[in-house]
């Protein structure tokens, strides 16, 4: 059964524009439409999160989604939204950081759906490998005049008075490669639509343009808003740089921290655009914000949504119980159940000492844990008071001074967590 896309999109906040008819071309029967991704890393990161929730709604509305990963594209550099080029890879990165994309892509796309929508991935670098340039300024160039190609935003902010770069010839002609994408897919898989970020609207409209000159029928453009965070600063990047869906590269408890840490206003935009909770669902979770917006619930839902969607329900759990770790109430066992990278992620920043294993072997008692082989207090002195008014505990168990730290004390057969009080801890590291 087709859904109302556009009344979908409408609703969650996501519709930027859309080229008039698309609405009714795409309530008449099951379309295909597509959405480019740049393949030059071997992950996506949360700015591809709005155009990878484009096309999962589009699947969940009835229609087949193409996602193309621009292999061709991705050798040439977009100059939308950026004020440089890019470097260019070869072959063999390229397919490697497709097949990477893919799979992240199926926690999103049914790429297996036996009702005939299933997700499609395509790489343009397969049908513009074998196209020379000269078939291509023949048979492509020709139908589009440099005075439409100038009046495109991406080109005129690049060789505009401010841009002191200028922009190359590659980069000029990329909304010609682009365009054919489009009339490539019109034409091989029925796709008459395209979707993308707003600044994409210039280059999917000379695909709609080509479409209607070579091709001789009618393309669509459906774009969504370029997502902004309401402090104004860069939605997407976290103090450490991009916010990856590759947990190699972003653990989920960092992921999971991210979201978490949304403002009140951007949660509630937020959760409209990157859930696939209904309207309904949601109307009622910002409505209990609004109650208690200290109990955060609208943020943390919106990060345990979207944490078990990119990674899994398990990478949800423990960055829950990460998360506990250090604002809540936890034990020496939900602390040895971390794992050694979300153990590092969590305690980023806490000062270590290392220490040998010969130590731990022998028993390390309290007194120097505290103060001769870490420095954590500085003195024995201050060690026994602070022992002595209870306010020390490892791996969150409270110690007093007869304690000795062993190897069953030790988390992922590396880590020993000390504490004073409630906020000021310090890592044993043995070597």
């Amino acid at each position: 059964m087709i859904k109302n896309f556009v009344e979908e999109l409408t609703w969650r906040g996501m519709i930027h524009d859309v080229m008039p008819g698309a609405e009714e071309h795409l309530m008449e029967s099951m379309r295909s439409a597509y959405v480019g991704f740049d393949p030059t890393a071997d992950s996506l990161h949360i700015g591809n999160l709005v155009p990878i929730m484009l096309l999962a709604h589009y699947q969940r509305c009835g229609h087949k989604p193409f996602a193309l990963v621009g292999g061709a594209t991705g050798m040439i550099g977009d100059p939308s939204g950026k004020s440089s080029e890019r470097n260019l890879l070869d072959e063999k990165t390229l397919r490697h950081n497709q097949e990477a994309i893919k799979k992240q892509l199926s926690h999103f796309l049914d790429f297996e759906s036996k009702s005939g929508n299933a997700a499609v991935l395509v790489n343009n670098y397969d049908w513009m490998k074998d196209f020379s340039f000269l078939e291509f300024i023949r048979d492509v160039g020709k139908h589009i005049t440099v005075n439409y190609m100038m009046a495109k935003d991406s080109v005129k902010n690049r060789i505009s008075s401010e841009s002191t770069d200028g922009m190359s010839f590659t980069e000029f002609t990329y909304q010609l490669v682009q365009g054919y994408d489009f009339l490539h897919l019109y034409k091989h898989n029925d796709c008459t639509i395209q979707m993308g970020g707003s600044d994409q609207w210039g280059n999917i409209t000379t695909g709609t343009e080509l479409i209607r000159r070579i091709g001789n029928g009618k393309g669509y453009a459906i774009t969504c808003p370029l997502i902004t965070k309401s402090d104004g600063s860069k939605f997407g990047k976290s103090e450490g740089g991009n916010v990856w869906l590759d947990a190699e590269r972003t653990s989920p408890y960092k992921f999971y921290q991210y979201w978490l840490n949304s403002s009140d206003e951007d949660a509630e935009k937020y959760i409209k655009i990157f859930t696939f909770l209904t309207q309904d669902e949601i109307n009622t979770l910002i409505k209990e914000h609004q109650e208690a917006p200290h109990l955060r619930q609208l943020q943390k839902r919106l990060a345990e949504e979207i944490t078990a969607m990119v990674h899994s329900t398990d990478d949800l759990e423990n960055a829950i119980r990460a998360s506990d770790i250090l604002f809540g109430k936890s034990t020496s066992d939900d602390l040895k159940r971390l794992n050694e990278k979300t153990f590092l992620d969590v305690f980023d920043g806490v000062p270590q000492a290392e220490i040998s294993r010969a130590d731990i072997d022998e028993g390390l008692d309290m007194i120097a844990a505290l103060s001769a082989k870490t420095e954590f207090l500085k003195s024995n002195g201050e060690a026994r008071r602070a022992l002595g008014e209870n306010a020390i505990s490892v791996n969150k168990e409270k110690v007093a001074e007869d304690y000795i730290i062993t190897k069953d004390d030790l988390i992922n057969n590396k880590f020993v967590l000390l504490q004073r009080g409630k906020k000021n801890y310090y890592v044993i590291v043995v070597n």
